[in-house]
């Protein structure tokens, strides 16, 4: 009986260019990887991840030269005690730290990876890092303040800080008048002065006004009664106030508990969110001395961290675009409570009577450092 023989089917092999037909018909797969990288590095987040979805090839450059930055943390005061909560807002993870350094101590500021902090007792104020457990003293202040923020690390030679201690109205001279006091670490004392106060509305309350440091200059934004307010600069070198402000009206009309005001700063550039408790935060940018609103195609993709005592900007962070969060832990306990952009809504859904509510006296956003992992 004869046997069958069996038929191998043989699968064509893709055959590949030569030379000649490269230069004749050339192709975006025939670019050089090397080349290929320096063309996404150009690109923005938003448009290296839409090309990094055409191919493999494309897709390797992408994420090879993709730049996504660090987002903050929160970190969290206990009622009593010294463990402290620190929470990535990402990976919905929580760590503890145990920190007695800070006991007995109220939270002031935060800012690049540095808490500023106030003793109860001896009002003695002091930087601390929680991560590296470093701790440089100020000058103790003995008053009560409005509002307070640094510039930098107090490791840094141009560090400085200021406060706001009062606005008032003086009835004799029929002016309104301002008390700002700054230092920087390794002076021994505060250096204050009172100035006229240019502005229509006079409204002096911590909870809404606040304190930002950019480009020699310390930003006072006076939050007004019924929303909006007027933004100040006073220059640290020649310690003088602006006599003209940026003026900006609220949409809203709040009550004195729902409004509130959160200052930051992304690439030189000065933002505003004014919110309250229900309403849909607005966002404005400053551009030569005026706030001008930004829409949801202005955003471009930004992500605010917003809290009781200061806020972060970022604009390179693909998981986490056009969203506010706040420095609440959600139900669970791991996630934070956010508001879309996007959809108009908070996460998770819940009628927030009051930012207060969003944004706890007790908690605030730290910026951990690239090895933070190796420091719980």
């Amino acid at each position: 009986m004869a046997s069958h023989s069996t038929s191998s089917t043989t699968v064509p092999r893709k055959r590949s260019k030569t030379q000649s037909e490269v230069a004749v018909s050339p192709s975006f797969d025939d670019l050089p990887s090397s080349l290929l990288e320096v063309i996404m590095s150009r690109l923005v987040l938003k448009d290296n991840i839409r090309a990094s979805a055409s191919c493999k090839t494309w897709r390797e450059a992408a994420v090879s030269v993709r730049v996504v930055e660090t987002h903050p943390w929160l970190f969290c005061f206990p009622k009593r005690g010294t463990s402290f909560e620190l929470l990535d807002p990402l990976h919905w993870k929580t760590y503890t730290l145990n920190l007695p350094e800070l006991a007995d101590s109220t939270l002031c500021y935060s800012r690049d990876g540095w808490l500023l902090m106030r003793r109860s007792v001896s009002k003695d104020m002091f930087f601390f890092n929680p991560f590296s457990r470093e701790l440089v003293s100020l000058p103790k202040f003995e008053q009560s303040f409005l509002v307070i923020a640094f510039s930098c690390p107090p490791t840094s030679n141009h560090c400085v800080v200021g406060l706001v201690s009062s606005l008032r109205f003086d009835v004799e001279d029929q002016e309104r008048r301002i008390t700002i006091s700054t230092c920087h670490p390794g002076a021994t004392e505060w250096i204050t002065q009172e100035s006229e106060f240019h502005s229509v509305f006079l409204w002096h309350d911590k909870q809404h006004s606040k304190l930002f440091y950019l480009h020699n200059r310390f930003y006072f934004f006076h939050c007004f009664n019924q929303g909006g307010g007027s933004l100040h600069s006073f220059h640290t070198s020649s310690r003088t106030w602006d006599s003209h402000y940026a003026y900006v009206s609220s949409e809203h009309q709040l009550s004195y508990y729902q409004k509130a005001s959160f200052l930051t700063e992304k690439n030189g550039e000065l933002f505003l969110m004014l919110t309250s408790g229900n309403e849909k935060p607005l966002i404005y940018k400053l551009v030569s001395s005026n706030w001008v609103k930004m829409s949801l195609t202005e955003l471009d993709g930004l992500t605010f961290f917003v809290s009781f005592y200061n806020s972060e900007l970022r604009n390179n962070l693909p998981w986490m675009r056009n969203n506010v969060y706040f420095s609440r832990f959600g139900y669970n306990r791991k996630s934070c409570v956010s508001y879309s952009l996007d959809e108009s809504m908070y996460s998770p859904c819940k009628e927030w009577h009051s930012w207060q509510q969003l944004c706890p006296p007790q908690s605030i956003w730290i910026v951990p450092p690239e090895n933070v992992l190796d420091y719980l």
